[in-house]
């Protein structure tokens, strides 16, 4: 085998070369934490570095993560640019009504002044999805700042005291929406990951109502789940 054999005996090497083996584990084993330190460090800079005062994570200009939403930004007052699910785990999602018009909810997340947005914006009549902020921010929705950080909001056009604001072709697309979402980030779908805004603890808030119909729901959007990948969203 020639020099430098291990002879199995207390871990020396023959001829005196190298260092003893337990010595060699332990210089490899700190060379490795080291070397795992320092990765870990340069992730947390990658992940952080958007937090620096001036300095904003690049974005494009109306992109969107659900295929077939339109863009209109919501207000920057009425969320916190993030970097989730990097910094903050994805693994809620905020069942909303609006209490008002399609329009109406747009136009008051776009105010600097309501302190509040969603997500997204579900049209009754048709289905239309208008995303508002991106799903990587936290958008200021459930009035709990630990399921801000952890949720995706998704406000559907009506009020909870009228069942007909909630239209089948609604739910349809709002079950898409949310099995999308599930998908992205490997949310579970059941009633403990997809939540009504009344169900965020120390919420104040009673929608989506006792006239949104939880069984319907749950099931479009166990079936959106289970459709092939690349099958159409709209």
């Amino acid at each position: 085998m020639g020099q430098g054999q291990n002879t199995g005996k207390g871990g020396t090497n023959k001829g005196g070369e190298g260092v003893p083996r337990r010595g060699l584990l332990i210089a490899t084993g700190a060379a490795v934490a080291a070397g795992v330190t320092a990765l870990a460090f340069h992730e947390d800079l990658g992940r952080m570095w958007w937090r620096i005062p001036g300095v904003d994570k690049p974005r494009t200009e109306g992109e969107v993560d659900q295929p077939g939403a339109r863009w209109v930004a919501a207000s920057a007052a009425n969320l916190r640019t993030a970097d989730r699910p990097a910094d903050y785990r994805i693994d809620r999602i905020v069942v909303h009504v609006t209490q008002g018009s399609y329009a109406s909810a747009i136009k008051v997340f776009r105010d600097p002044a309501h302190a509040a947005a969603a997500h997204y914006v579900i049209r009754a009549e048709d289905g239309e999805i208008t995303q508002m902020a991106r799903e990587l921010d936290v958008a200021y929705h459930a009035g709990n700042r630990s399921y801000n950080e952890r949720s995706v909001g998704i406000e559907h056009e009506g009020f909870v005291d009228r069942a007909s604001s909630f239209t089948k072709v609604m739910y349809e697309s709002s079950a898409r929406l949310t099995a999308d979402i599930c998908g992205r980030y490997g949310i579970p779908v059941d009633r403990e990951h997809i939540v009504g805004h009344n169900e965020v603890p120390g919420a104040t808030h009673t929608d989506p109502g006792p006239h949104w119909d939880w069984g319907r729901y749950m099931e479009l959007v166990r079936r959106a789940a289970a459709r092939p990948k690349g099958a159409t969203t709209t």
